[in-house]
Parts: structure tokens; sequence; C-alpha cells
């Protein structure tokens, strides 16, 4: 499967941004995703994650409560919705997406990536 991420931007400490991951190639609900990201100088860490169904998220503690991961299957597109942004939000933001459904944290885990979209909140 192929996925491309999108909507990242500037935004000012407080506000928000959606991102979008689109993806083709094979059947796209059959399939666990994520969101990962990545600073500068530092590791890739996970930030969210949804069933294949969408029934299920689970988050990370620190971002509990101001990012909401979502998918709409008849498009093929996951989301991930950031509200109350703060300059340590600042990243490259990446989409993710596995064929076994068990959830998992670690990046290694997960075997399609999308290029990565930069978010940058400025304070």
């Amino acid at each position: 499967v192929q996925l491309q991420a999108s909507g990242g931007g500037l935004v000012q400490a407080g506000g928000s941004l959606r991102l979008s991951c689109a993806a083709s190639g094979r059947t796209f609900s059959r399939y666990r995703t994520a969101w990962f990201r990545q600073a500068p100088g530092k590791e890739r860490e996970f930030v969210a994650t949804i069933s294949s169904s969408g029934g299920t998220t689970y988050y990370a503690d620190a971002l509990k409560g101001r990012f909401t991961i979502s998918r709409d299957n008849a498009k093929d597109t996951i989301y991930l919705q950031m509200n109350s942004l703060k300059p340590e939000d600042t990243a490259i933001y990446y989409c993710a997406a596995r064929a076994i459904s068990s959830l998992t944290d670690s990046p290694e885990a997960w075997y399609y990536w999308g290029q990565g979209t930069q978010v940058t909140v400025s304070s």
C-alpha cells in the first residue's frame, strides 16, 4: 500500500491543524494505521493508531485530549486532528500502516510509511 501524507504547515501555538493520509494500492480497510512524528535530532515517536475498522483508537499518553485520529475507509484516508498545538509539537508527521491487526507503538513494527508532512508551531 502507498501512503501520501498532507496537511502540514505553519501554525501559531494554540492553533489547530488536520493532517490527512491518502492510501492506494491495496485494500486499505484491512490495515491498521497510525501516525508517528519525528522532531529534529530526536527519534521517531508514536502519536496514535486506529484499527482497520476505525472502531478502536490508542494514543500516546502525552497527546491524549489534544489529538484525534480517525479514518474514512470509503475514501481510503486517515486523519489526525491536532488542537491546542504547542511549539514542542513541531516535527515531521508520518502516517504508517500494517496488515497485522495487533496494536503496537514501535516504529519498527510498521511496514508501510508515507513520506511525511512538516508541522511547525510557532510560539
